[in-house]
């Protein structure tokens, strides 16, 4: 077995990575040509990332011009509990008021610990008001890759 297929996360530990981490970085690429990374709150919809953010972000502004991104969300302190998946693919920039509304209440959930139904309705009414205003980035996914340092057992 190939070193990458061993330390590859299975679906289990990747569904279990992703919802236990709450950052990712997102990259762009800019009119000049260079990368331009975000640290993006992200929700998991059909196994795909989204993310709600004002349309005339940079990130928006580079995504217009040149769909290709990547997403990548890590975690670990030493080279031997390193984790991470990567996403690489073309971004599809929504403008849809409700399925922004449901991206920043799934958010909402995620980082705020926020109890939408216990939390009420003037709260979702709020959430959902906000969504009116921003765009959505939804992650076709081309290539993903994965790694597991803490499956080498210490070795190198």
């Amino acid at each position: 077995m190939k070193r990458r297929d061993h330390i590859k996360l299975t679906d289990d530990e990747r569904d279990e990575f992703l919802s236990g981490n709450l950052n990712c970085t997102l990259a762009t690429i800019d009119a000049n040509g260079f990368p331009h990374l975000t640290a993006m709150w992200y929700a998991l919809i059909d196994g795909k990332f989204h993310f709600a953010t004002y349309a005339k972000s940079q990130k928006v502004i580079n995504l217009q011009q040149n769909p290709k991104c990547s997403v990548l969300v890590e975690d670990g302190d030493t080279y031997s509990t390193l984790r991470g998946y990567t996403v690489q693919g073309r971004a599809d920039i929504v403008q849809d008021a409700e399925l922004a509304g449901d991206v920043l209440i799934e958010t909402s959930k995620r980082y705020a610990g926020l109890d939408v139904g216990a939390a009420g309705e003037s709260v979702e009414k709020v959430i959902r008001e906000r969504g009116a205003k921003r765009s959505v980035i939804i992650v076709q996914p081309e290539k993903v890759m994965s790694w597991d340092h803490r499956k080498l057992g210490g070795t190198y």
